[in-house]
């Protein structure tokens, strides 16, 4: 019989050899990180192929999401090399970078389907070795076809039909008939001779698939079991010991901290007791990365119970455990209908802390500005003042709570930051946390015109800020689409008195309350912070529109004051 011994030493031995093994894999898979030239050449690709950056796949804040987090692009499964790109149906109008493409050399898949790319099929293409699926049919290419390109060896389908090309396919045939027609009757004995082929190599290499397979399942189990360590191990214990409590009147009752080895960690909610959870339920439930940048990753989480939250993983952050654990249960008590309540926190003296909210099916401002311009939707006057008067309500709150410790400026008011509840209603995020970055850091400051000039957090920035989202309702420019300095185009166009052709279609309709937001705005985006008014004063001026509405007329002959 196997006494414990033995068995601990085989368990050694085997985990020994698996460590061994896994370790050799990673070293000839070179590491999980895309090497940087993968990335630099998949971009430029992109680039040349969506010009006008349809996928958002470069965004225009200057953050790059990792390539293999895009629907579309397939990677190996450690992410080091790029196998596939299928972009089919999305209106791309730009052309093919063959030169960039082919310097990602495992590139297997390449389908560009059914969109609008132009030029020629560069005779680069034929340095894409490693294809074995090529699908360029409906598009606008035209010229003549690179006439090597069916001699890809490991190409296997090809298809270039429904394009604008100045000749036929006959040269092309003759050198792969079954790439270019694989359905055809011709081609049957060609295709079961190649699958014979790859179906003897599979069956060759199974064992060893298998074999790997189940050392990965192994090692899977084994890491499973290792990772309940350090901080997360230290959570769970702490709500072990404490798993259910009645909400209390303030979060600092509802956390649990945990203080050994000058470390500590504490899950902290505000809400009712439902719709709490557990960090090991946050730790196994099904994430999709969001968006991610210098400084945080946000992820769209789906709990056990069919409850969807986002969930906002800060990194960079210049806080103590206690600072960010007081600032958070203040942020956490606000309670206003156009600010997007903070479901609970995940701290620890580590560097990295998990904001937790509800997640918002509607998306954000940018979204509706975004589906308003490309004609999906329509974005009636009445529904930019409800936004305009929500934003601004939000933010006089938060700078005129009689009950705050401390007043925290926003720092980063943009119409991404502005999310819409189900009822399309303006809800500010992201609030607090600029007070943990870096005022000189990336993170904090965008370059996308939304920024005081004077690039510092305050309420003047602030209301800077919000001047620039008013004038994009009343334009119907969107900064982070054009790159358009707004408030100096206003301004230029208010200075030619060609004042009414500032407005969008849809404010033309809105008569003299157009020209009312448009003074206020103008006020806002002055650049000196002094010249600007306060956030209560703006929220007078909206409200004013609001209340006025039923009782004045348009005249086209309104004033516009500035500074």
């Amino acid at each position: 019989m196997m006494t414990k011994k033995s068995m601990r030493e085989i368990v050694l031995r085997l985990l020994i050899l698996c460590i061994a093994t896994f370790s050799l894999l990673i070293t000839v898979s070179h590491g999980g990180e895309l090497p940087e030239s993968e990335t630099e050449n998949f971009l430029n690709f992109i680039q040349a192929v969506d010009p006008k950056n349809v996928l958002r796949i470069v965004w225009d804040n200057g953050w790059v999401p990792h390539p293999c987090s895009h629907n579309g692009v397939k990677c190996s499964l450690n992410h080091t090399t790029i196998r596939a790109i299928r972009l089919e149906s999305l209106n791309l109008c730009g052309v093919i970078d063959a030169k960039s493409l082919c310097k990602l050399r495992n590139l297997e898949v390449l389908s560009l389907a059914q969109n609008q790319i132009h030029g020629t099929i560069p005779d680069s293409m034929l340095n894409c070795t490693s294809l074995r699926y090529l699908n360029l049919s409906s598009n606008l290419l035209n010229g003549s076809v690179p006439i090597g390109l069916a001699k890809l060896k490991k190409l296997n389908r090809l298809d270039i039909s429904k394009n604008q090309f100045k000749e036929e396919f006959k040269s092309l045939n003759e050198y792969s008939l079954d790439a270019y027609a694989p359905t055809g009757p011709g081609n049957r004995e060609t295709g079961v001779g190649k699958n014979h082929k790859l179906v003897g190599k599979w069956i060759m290499w199974m064992p060893l698939v298998f074999g790997i397979a189940l050392l990965f399942v192994f090692i899977r189990f084994l890491n499973v079991r290792e990772i309940r360590s350090a901080r997360e191990k230290e959570i769970l214990r702490i709500l072990a010991q404490s798993p259910t409590k009645p909400l209390p009147l303030l979060a600092k009752d509802v956390a649990e901290e945990a203080k050994g080895d000058d470390r500590q960690s504490e899950l902290v909610f505000f809400v009712d007791e439902e719709e709490r959870f557990r960090m090991e339920d946050l730790l196994e439930a099904e994430a999709d990365l969001q968006s991610q940048g210098l400084c945080s990753s946000l992820y769209k989480v789906k709990l056990k119970k069919n409850a969807f939250f986002a969930v906002k993983r800060m990194k960079k952050l210049q806080a103590s455990f206690e600072e960010f654990g007081a600032t958070m249960r203040e942020i956490g008590n606000l309670k206003h209908p156009n600010i997007l309540p903070l479901v609970g926190y995940n701290s620890s003296n580590i560097e990295e802390k998990l904001l937790i909210y509800r997640y918002q099916s509607k998306g954000s401002l940018l979204t509706l500005q975004e589906n308003y311009t490309e004609g999906k939707r329509d974005f009636p006057w009445k529904h930019r003042l409800c936004i305009a008067v929500g934003i601004a309500r939000g933010l006089n709150y938060l700078y005129q709570r009689p009950d705050a410790s401390e007043t925290i400026p926003h720092g980063n008011i943009k119409p991404s930051n502005i999310l819409l509840n189900e009822n399309e209603e303006p809800l500010i995020s992201e609030y607090g946390i600029s007070k943990f970055l870096d005022p000189k850091s990336a993170c904090l400051l965008n370059a996308n015109g939304y920024t005081a000039p004077e690039k510092v957090s305050s309420e003047q920035a602030d209301v800077f800020s919000v001047g620039v989202i008013l004038l994009e309702l009343l334009t119907g420019k969107s900064i982070e689409k054009s790159g358009l300095d707004l408030p100096k185009w206003v301004k230029s166009m208010v200075r030619e008195e060609w004042t009414g052709e500032v407005f969008d279609r849809e404010i033309t309709k809105a008569g003299i309350y157009g020209f009312s937001l448009l003074n206020v705005s103008l006020k806002c985006v002055a650049h000196f912070p002094e010249n600007r008014p306060s956030i209560a004063e703006v929220l007078e001026k909206i409200e004013e529109v609001v209340n006025a509405q039923e009782d004045l007329g348009f005249s086209p002959n309104s004033s516009v004051e500035f500074n």
